[in-house]
């Protein structure tokens, strides 16, 4: 989105894949997601057990909300993760698949390894923030 400012902050450790930080123009319209669930239409969790499968199954969820509100993955300007998992191998495997549908664009991203979510079966959940011009 145009006027926003991605911050890399000098002394933080940068693996390229996003911003420590974005500054959102005033005048700028936010959406604010809920999370995306790995649901089918009726209401089962798909990929039972493939968190790859689960985080490409929200990022689908979460495409569609952001069009129904006017905005693209591009307009995204923070993201959280969320993994039901105590294993640091799960949240590196939803991650891939969360960035590789970001693809360039690296919004502010937060990754972490929860309990519980809240539907049966579910092992992955993605947030999002998205700004559009005002």
């Amino acid at each position: 989105m145009s006027g926003v400012a991605w911050v890399r902050a000098a002394g933080t450790h940068h693996s390229g894949e996003y911003a420590d930080a974005v500054v959102v123009p005033a005048g700028t319209r936010l959406v604010l997601l809920a999370g995306s669930c790995p649901l089918a239409p009726d209401g089962s969790t798909v990929a039972v057990g493939d968190v790859a499968g689960q985080a490409t199954a929200c990022v689908a969820t979460l495409r569609t909300a952001l069009a129904a509100a006017g905005a693209g993955l591009e307009d995204v300007v923070s993201t959280r993760v969320l993994v039901a998992t105590t294993r640091q191998a799960d949240l590196v495997t939803a991650w891939d698949a969360v960035r590789a549908a970001l693809g360039a664009h690296e919004p502010p991203s937060t990754l972490l390894g929860v309990t519980v979510l809240g539907y049966d079966d579910q092992l992955v959940e993605v947030e999002a923030v998205a700004a559009l011009p005002g």
